[in-house]
């Protein structure tokens, strides 16, 4: 997915920089807005599996608490792991789907339908 993601955006910087007529600006539009769509889903599948890892990590963890077996602190190690894992996906994901915001108000003021500009700090 972060793949997918850095080539998408890597492909609307570029057409950014060229010289194209409205339509093909309103055909970019249409299509940059598609892609955000899927990937604010990826975003959603991944905060609720994040978040269902985390609580079930927490939830060993208090296991290991109450009653400290050998099988309770692989499940911890292996549960803080994963969600470990997860949140730099989501991190990422997240941020990216930022930066695609600020490309979609620049396709926008190609398209000449913008009314205001925000940078990227």
């Amino acid at each position: 997915m972060w793949r997918y993601l850095q080539d998408h955006e890597a492909f609307i910087k570029k057409a950014l920089t060229e010289e194209h007529d409205r339509a093909y600006w309103e055909g970019l539009a249409g299509f940059h807005e598609k892609q955000v769509r899927f990937m604010q889903h990826e975003r959603l599948i991944h905060l609720l599996v994040t978040l269902t890892v985390a609580v079930l990590a927490l939830g060993s963890v208090v296991f290991v608490a109450v009653r400290p077996i050998l099988a309770g602190f692989a499940l911890a190690a292996l549960l803080l792991a994963l969600v470990s894992a997860y949140l730099v996906h989501y991190f990422r994901l997240e941020n990216g789907v930022q930066r695609w915001y600020f490309l979609a108000n620049r396709i926008d003021e190609k398209r000449g339908v913008v009314h205001a500009r925000y940078e990227q700090r």
